[in-house]
């Protein structure tokens, strides 16, 4: 991946609709197929309500069936939208070329008039905020092992991108309706509309602020300082919302005015953890749910240079360990509109010097820390 094309596809958003020149010369350079409408709208059934599966800021996401049988979904960007055209340029240069097991599949586009369409894999099971707030009823397929191989597979795919990329990409929109879920119910991130590439030699870039309520991390939100941070934040409320079965921006439910991030710092500091947990999970081993949350716990701590690395992520939840709880502070919550800096509030943090974050358990005789790196 480069900036140079990145530049090219600038120049070819400046005529994206004019000439087929143009649709392969997108084409050849992200080494993506190029749809026909016509072969979509058959595909879709006309882009008919039935196959809907979903629908965002800048466009809505269609089942469709190529003659060949071959399912897919498509989405559809807003035709009035500027700011989805760059989304669409966005999307195909983040992520055409970069394939890994928990990341959606991009297999192509068409650009037809002020038609605008990417094409990705089909996932049969749709998104995790789908599959917690619309089958929550004791479905056996969102047990505790369903549930924690899609917390890993997140934390994998997030790693990936963060620290297995040159340069790396930070998604900026990582939340429940963006994590889909194939037959297996195997994660992969998806909707890379947001995403931003980031050099190696920069501590932030500086940015307009886009993302979701809830999800947002207060620095991003407040300052509009964008790093890697900013995705573990989000992913921590992913986690929160796995493990407790509500959703991030929700207030006012268990008869409190509370984010679910504020919600559970605050059973964790009265020692009632457990009470987080959905009621339909019936069956779990309570030491491992009780470090998933306190994990992301670590993830949504008000300091950025607080949170542990996609790394440090990946480790804490693939093993039993003993976390480092002296150097948990609390989160930040942003309460309102992104938009807003003045109506907000968070809980004192205390400004902590680095430490380790957790222990490997082992044998008593062979503990062995790991330290937490804050990049300068």
């Amino acid at each position: 991946m480069s900036w140079c094309c990145f530049r090219n596809l600038e120049m070819i958003e400046k005529d994206l609709s004019n000439s087929r020149e143009s649709l392969h010369s997108l084409s050849s350079l992200k080494n993506i197929k190029l749809f026909s409408y016509n072969e979509l709208r058959a595909a879709t059934d006309n882009f008919h309500a039935t196959r809907k599966l979903g629908q965002g800021g800048f466009g809505t996401v269609y089942k469709g069936t190529l003659r060949n049988g071959t399912l897919l979904a498509a989405k559809v960007l807003s035709a009035e939208s500027r700011q989805g055209v760059n989304q669409f340029l966005t999307e195909i240069d983040v992520i055409a070329n970069v394939r890994h097991p928990n990341l959606v599949k991009l297999i192509g586009c068409c650009v037809e008039g002020s038609n605008k369409i990417l094409i990705y894999e089909y996932l049969k099971n749709n998104s995790v905020e789908h599959a917690l707030q619309g089958f929550k009823s004791a479905s056996p397929k969102l047990n505790w092992d369903t549930r924690s191989s899609i917390c890993m597979g997140t934390a994998r795919g997030l790693k990936f991108l963060h620290e297995e990329l040159e340069p790396c990409i930070v998604h900026r929109d990582i939340k429940a309706s963006n994590i889909l879920l194939d037959d297996n119910f195997m994660p992969k991130i998806g909707d890379f509309g947001l995403a931003k590439l980031f050099p190696d030699d920069i501590t932030h870039i500086s940015t307009r602020i886009a993302g979701t309520k809830g999800y947002l991390a207060p620095e991003y939100a407040m300052q509009g300082q964008l790093t890697k941070k900013a995705d573990i934040y989000s992913f921590g409320v992913v986690v929160l919302e796995i493990i407790s079965g509500k959703r991030a921006s929700q207030i006012n439910w268990l008869e409190m005015d509370k984010l679910l991030v504020e919600w559970a710092w605050q059973l964790y500091k009265e020692d009632r953890l457990m009470e987080l947990v959905d009621p339909n999970l019936k069956e779990y081993p309570e030491e491992e749910v009780v470090r998933y949350i306190k994990v992301a716990l670590f993830c949504t701590q008000a300091a950025a240079t607080r949170r542990p690395s996609m790394t440090q992520v990946v480790k804490m939840l693939s093993k039993p360990v003993l976390l480092n709880e002296k150097e948990l502070t609390s989160p930040q919550i942003i309460e309102n509109s992104i938009l807003s800096t003045q109506n907000w509030r968070t809980k004192k943090s205390r400004n902590l010097e680095s430490a380790p974050l957790w222990q490997i358990k082992t044998t008593p005789q062979f503990d062995i820390t790991y330290s937490v790196v804050v990049p300068r």
